[in-house]
């Protein structure tokens, strides 16, 4: 007789027991996730985005890395190796253009320069005027953008007529002009980084219309916002409403164009090298390598291929990483 009270006093015991470790694990079940939790959760999923980012650090940690890979694997960038070099045709005497232990990449027709490190000193030039010309052209186009947005009348008029005139402008032929009249180094900046600052003034400048008008156009969305009223309403002045209303909910959109606009830098960077106008010789550039190899291609192919191939690997490998930035930051997207 005594199980049965003793029995259903352990049911009744127990059972509450397990309604709570169910409520706990409710609980986590559904506990709120942010926006940043819900993005990187979207962008590991996308093994395309995620291999894209894998081979961005790469490339970075390389490009800071230079000096050292260099030391370790290459030789200095302005040493000649003519013993490399074949002196009826001035072309590299192993195969695929002098590819070995010793020469990773082979070496430059008629110099012997080792190809390898001056791919190594070409990635930090080209990322360095990519990233800093992104930067420049983010901060300007946002700043503006937001005032332009913003404000609207006549501040909106003026800033909207600039970023057309400078869509418009012809700027390639505006760097080219600019970088003929300007010294090789000024201050204590040596001819390279001279020239380098140079390029991201100028790709900065001309770049920054294209994300000013992304962040007008949701700027104009936003400053309706129930949000926005609210802050007014509460006697928000204008600087906080544009900094700590506005300006992070447009971190998504301007944080994704940042990422898409690095390689079109890159290439332009490539674009003016190779024209002569970029980095000077004897200073590495993958733009210029391309500008150099344009006599050799046809008997050293290797030499346009590897630079070439850096670029093309670059710019990829930054496209696809923006393309994932952008679905996983999308509310939208599922």
């Amino acid at each position: 007789m005594s199980l049965g009270p003793e029995a259903s006093i352990t049911d009744e015991t127990t059972a509450p027991a397990a309604d709570a470790a169910g409520d706990r694990d409710g609980e986590q079940a559904i506990a709120g996730r942010s926006l940043k939790q819900i993005a990187w959760r979207r962008l590991k999923k996308d093994r395309v985005a995620m291999a894209g980012a894998i081979v961005v650090i790469f490339l970075i940690i390389v490009a800071v890395l230079a000096p050292v890979l260099t030391k370790w694997f290459g030789h200095p960038i302005d040493e000649y190796h003519i013993d490399q070099i074949d002196p009826t045709f001035s072309t590299p005497i192993g195969k695929f253009g002098g590819i070995s232990r010793e020469f990773l990449f082979g070496v430059e027709p008629t110099s012997g320069r080792d190809v390898f490190s001056r791919i190594l000193y070409g990635a930090q030039t080209s990322l360095s005027v990519a990233f800093l010309s992104a930067l420049l052209s983010t901060f300007l186009g946002t700043i503006f953008g937001l005032a332009a947005g913003f404000l609207g009348g006549w501040v909106d008029a003026v800033i909207s007529r600039v970023m057309d005139f400078l869509l418009a402008f012809p700027q390639l032929l505006f760097a080219i002009a600019l970088v003929s009249v300007l010294p090789d180094s000024f201050l204590f900046f040596g001819d390279r980084w001279s020239r380098v600052f140079v390029l991201v003034g100028v790709i900065g400048f001309f770049g920054w219309p294209y994300i000013g008008r992304i962040v007008r156009g949701q700027t104009l969305s936003l400053r309706e916002r129930e949000f926005v009223e609210a802050s007014r309403s509460m006697g928000a002045r204008s600087g906080r409403i544009l900094f700590k209303e506005l300006l992070p909910n447009l971190a998504a959109p301007i944080l994704v164009y940042a990422t898409l606009i690095i390689p079109t830098n890159i290439l332009t960077e490539a674009a003016l090298s190779f024209l002569g106008v970029g980095i000077p010789p004897p200073n590495p550039s993958w733009g210029g390598m391309l500008s150099d190899a344009v006599t050799f291609y046809s008997i050293d192919p290797m030499y346009m291929i590897i630079p070439g191939g850096m670029i093309f690997i670059t710019v990829l490998a930054f496209n696809l990483f923006g393309d994932g930035l952008r679905d996983a930051l999308d509310p939208k997207a599922r």
